[in-house]
């Protein structure tokens, strides 16, 4: 089966499976991979689902996000492409609640988005969760804080703020088997007819039948209904941990997040996040459009 942007036909990835230690004690079966551009804000509106997955699900699948080039272009004309990438921005942020500061494409613009997949890559080479971690740092860095993720000091400041090895980051950015595990990926999003970001594959490691395709953004129910099928049982979803563990985990979360995962209102999310600002124990990110808040350990 596969889903695209436009419906379903039959035919023929901060964060994720391995986020919680407790869900890591048996080989899951299922692999997703997720393929996404650090600079596509529906690969950024994604992530409150894949949170939940994880939370709900997790003790099933392991993630591998696949980095694969903005697929979605706007057209080959060049003139004024700033400003249409913002209205992209902009009406993504209106629609997913996912802050998507469009100002950053007309105050500064980022003229290598490449460097930022290869620093991806790069930061993979420390481990896959370092890498997850890593990419949600630089699109926070993109999304809500308007800089240049093509800027290396930018992307040094994220590589510490994921608790990564800097020195031996610098020593990856460029490096052949940075550049060898990108090319990887751009191969890998061609193999599989990626077209569209972003998508994601669900395979079945135990069966090792066809994968199941989903490109685009969709209903998280959607998501659950591919896992059901592929594991074909119905999953029971784990007890999702308690506000502040999540908030400790995650660090920076935006209150669609929180109320996606806790199936909470956008009203009661904002409640129960200003009752932990009473406290002391987050503080509020002044971002453009809906809050974002970070955890004070």
């Amino acid at each position: 089966m596969s889903w695209d942007h436009s419906g379903v036909t039959s035919s023929y990835q901060s964060n994720t499976s391995e986020q919680y230690s407790f869900f890591d004690f048996v080989q899951k079966p299922i692999e997703i991979y997720v393929f996404v551009d650090p600079l596509c804000p529906e690969c950024w509106a994604l992530e409150p689902f894949l949170k939940k997955l994880s939370m709900e699900y997790g003790r099933f699948f392991t993630i591998r996000p696949i980095i694969s080039g903005h697929l979605n272009t706007l057209n080959k004309d060049q003139f004024d492409r700033p400003r249409k990438i913002k209205d992209i921005w902009e009406k993504t942020a209106k629609r997913t609640g996912m802050c998507c500061d469009g100002d950053l494409w007309t105050e500064n613009p980022i003229p290598y988005p490449w460097i930022a997949s290869l620093a991806i890559k790069a930061a993979e080479l420390q481990g896959k969760k370092a890498g997850r971690i890593f990419l949600r740092k630089i699109q926070e860095s993109a999304f809500l804080y308007k800089q240049d993720i093509s800027d290396e000091e930018v992307l040094y400041a994220c590589a510490k703020a994921a608790n990564l090895d800097t020195d031996e980051f610098r020593n990856d950015l460029y490096s052949s088997s940075a550049k060898k595990a990108f090319q990887c990926d751009l191969k890998l999003t061609q193999e599989m007819e990626v077209d569209f970001i972003p998508t994601i594959v669900f395979f079945n490691q135990v069966t090792e039948e066809q994968g199941i395709k989903i490109s685009g953004l969709y209903p998280y129910e959607i998501y659950v209904r591919i896992l059901r099928e592929i594991l074909q049982k119905e999953p029971i979803p784990s007890e999702k941990p308690p506000l502040e563990s999540f908030l400790s985990f995650y660090k920076t979360v935006g209150t669609k997040e929180i109320a996606v995962v806790y199936d909470w209102s956008m009203a009661k999310a904002e409640r129960e996040m200003k009752k932990l600002q009473l406290k002391q124990r987050v503080v509020r990110v002044p971002v453009k459009y809906g809050d974002f808040w970070k955890y004070d350990d």
